[in-house]
């Protein structure tokens, strides 16, 4: 099977990103004597070592290194089959035999010769995740690459991300994917956004995942807001725009616009509305919002950017409010209340 044309299933794709609105006002601090030691684990040169030697040793060398990785690899991310049971080798070795994975390792190969910048941004982020949450246990990292699919996966005690998924948005592979990753996702696929989708999705999914029963638009509004006012603290020098994913237009479009944005959220009677079909579409990633703006020009998640914006009124109009104090708060409507968010066009 083309090692390319698996079926696309991203696990713990993580897109949600926002705005280059306001800088963070808020004070950075010293995380220069934290100590943590980030190294990203280059799995996917070791599996590559599948292909050239015995594979039933070699199988067993990578599961003593990567443990519960390998397994969530093979069976989760690779679908190959069980890893308890050696019939997946014949899978291996059929993706092994396919021009599209020498193809696809030479351009990861070719964009990461080495992690170097990455393991630097992820010190610090990690350092920054220590100052705040200093009890935390960091998951190992890991580097593969699934075929197109799983830009990101978390599992027990790592943090997975997929090199093929951060190629750059010129990548060669990305516009015979438009069906799975349209045009307007795959920009992002920059290797400047693998330290967002690690913190995000350490965020989203381990930290402080989302209470299935917050059904109202306000609540995910808040849920949001809070998780990317928590990677304004984690990542104090990465532009808003990288953080939500917005083009420099979108950008403008939200700050042009943040006035006529909150009224119509009142005016439609959106923020108590539980029923997700009608409120998905502010929430989701698109490439413009529907039923906003002039000629598609919106921009995507305008629920999730006003919910930032919410949030940093809230923690401007409370200094003394700790960022662990925030991530625990479950009140969204005192949030809005106390934010007093009452935004005005330029």
């Amino acid at each position: 099977m083309n090692f390319y044309s698996l079926k696309t299933r991203l696990i713990y794709l993580s897109f949600i990103t926002l705005v280059f609105s306001a800088c963070n006002k808020h004070k950075k601090i010293d995380v220069s004597d934290i100590q943590v030691d980030v190294k990203i684990e280059r799995f996917d040169r070791d599996f590559d070592s599948l292909r050239v030697k015995p594979m039933d040793e070699q199988a067993g060398v990578l599961y003593k290194k990567y443990g519960v990785f390998y397994t969530d690899f093979i069976e989760r991310i690779m679908k190959a089959g069980s890893a308890r049971d050696t019939a997946y080798f014949t899978r291996l070795r059929a993706i092994f035999a396919d021009k599209a994975y020498a193809d696809l390792k030479h351009d990861v190969d070719a964009a990461y010769p080495n992690l170097d910048k990455q393991t630097g941004e992820l010190t610090d982020a990690f350092k920054h995740i220590k100052y705040y949450y200093p009890k935390k246990n960091l998951p190992k990292l890991y580097a593969y690459f699934s075929g197109f699919e799983a830009q990101t996966s978390i599992g027990d005690g790592y943090f997975g991300i997929g090199l093929d998924l951060f190629l750059g948005a010129d990548s060669k592979f990305y516009p015979s994917l438009v069906n799975a990753f349209p045009r307007y996702v795959s920009r992002r696929f920059t290797p400047d956004n693998i330290t967002p989708r690690v913190v995000e999705g350490l965020a989203r999914e381990d930290m402080f995942p989302e209470d299935e029963h917050d059904k109202s638009l306000l609540a995910k509004m808040v849920y949001n807001g809070k998780i990317m006012y928590y990677m304004d603290q984690i990542l104090p020098d990465v532009p808003d725009s990288t953080k939500i994913g917005y083009s420099a237009k979108q950008t403008k479009w939200c700050d042009d616009y943040k006035g006529d944005i909150w009224s119509y959220f009142l005016e439609e009677n959106l923020l108590y509305e539980s029923d997700y079909q009608k409120i998905q579409k502010y929430l989701n990633e698109a490439p413009f919002t529907p039923g906003l703006g002039q000629d598609n020009e919106s921009a995507p998640k305008l629920a999730v950017w006003t919910g930032w914006q919410i949030v940093r009124a809230y923690m401007d109009k409370h200094p003394n409010v700790t960022l662990q104090q925030l991530m625990a708060d479950k009140d969204a409507q005192k949030i809005l209340n106390e934010a007093k968010y009452r935004p005005k066009n330029p």
